[in-house]
């Protein structure tokens, strides 16, 4: 269940950010979930083994080639996500900026509070307390 409203999640933040910048364009919903899906995908599968090839550039570069490897990411969803356009290199590279901002606003909001147990010592017993959130 926490997978689909990631998804969703991921959806509108891809949504709210194609609407804001010009040089992306995205025709639908349909587009907005295809486009959730790929980028997780492909965030999930090729981006770190392109991380560790280009790992010396990354050092190399204080870790600036990230912004590169997150732009190659969402032109490779442009190019496989029919309803999702982007203009260029930079527009790709504002788009990964401004999309991860919002997915991680949006996390922030829908993110269930963490539950945090103590447990406190009476002598030889251990006693666990109820939640201190």
């Amino acid at each position: 269940m926490r997978f689909l409203i990631n998804w969703f999640i991921y959806a509108l933040a891809i949504g709210i950010t194609a609407y804001i910048l010009p040089g992306v364009r995205l025709d639908g919903i349909f587009s907005a979930l295809v486009t959730a899906a790929v980028l997780g995908l492909a965030n999930g599968s090729l981006r770190p083994v392109l991380f560790i090839f280009t790992l010396p550039l990354t050092i190399l570069t204080l870790g600036l080639f990230t912004f590169v490897l997150n732009a190659l990411m969402v032109l490779l969803a442009a190019a496989v996500v029919p309803g999702f356009t982007v203009d260029g290199f930079w527009w790709a590279i504002l788009f990964s900026l401004v999309l991860s901002v919002f997915v991680y606003f949006l996390g922030e909001v829908t993110e269930r509070p963490e539950r945090t147990v103590r447990y406190v010592r009476y002598g030889a017993e251990v006693r666990r307390e109820k939640d201190v959130n």
